[in-house]
């Protein structure tokens, strides 16, 4: 999908590219051994954390695990509404 598609909202409506997403997050969290549960507890606190900064639209928070390299990653995309004084 290019920046365009997903800056109209388009989404890709492929079910076997949905299904390989799903997989490889599911391999990573094994590899990195980190329950579904921790997973929430960890978007939980960074949410908590971060909202005393800044104010962020908690509906389009994206947290990830991913593999490259031989290298796990914790990617996070949070919307960021307004600054807080």
């Amino acid at each position: 999908m290019n920046f365009f598609d997903r800056l109209l909202g388009r989404t890709e409506s492929n079910s076997s590219h949905v299904a390989k997403n799903r997989l490889q997050l599911v391999l990573v969290h094994d590899r990195v051994d980190l329950s579904p549960g921790k997973m929430d507890q960890l978007k939980d606190d960074l949410i908590e954390v971060i909202s005393k900064y800044v104010e962020i639209d908690q509906h389009g928070i994206d947290i990830a695990l991913t593999n490259s390299n031989r290298q796990s990653r914790l990617t996070a995309q949070i919307p960021v509404v307004n600054v807080r004084k």
